[in-house]
């Protein structure tokens, strides 16, 4: 584990308190968590990026497959 040092204002510090003790979490906890959710939409943009990436220029061939399984008849599931 490793431990960061940031600068904030002090009203920033003071606002980021209040906001950890409403959520009835330590202000590491909080920060912590704030961490893992930007890391993980940074995650998701970046596999968005390289799936756009990887299907360019086949615009048409999806559209294709979209028009060939929308017209493919579902099974009925039981009632």
């Amino acid at each position: 584990m490793s431990a960061l040092t940031v600068r904030l204002s002090d009203d920033k510090h003071r606002r980021l308190k209040l906001l950890a003790k409403s959520r009835g979490t330590p202000l590491n906890r909080l920060i912590d968590d704030m961490a893992t959710a930007m890391l993980a939409e940074f995650d998701a943009e970046t596999r968005f990026r390289l799936r756009a990436a990887r299907g360019a220029g086949q615009e048409a061939l999806g559209l294709q497959l979209l028009a060939k399984a929308s017209s493919l008849e579902l099974p009925s599931s039981p009632a």
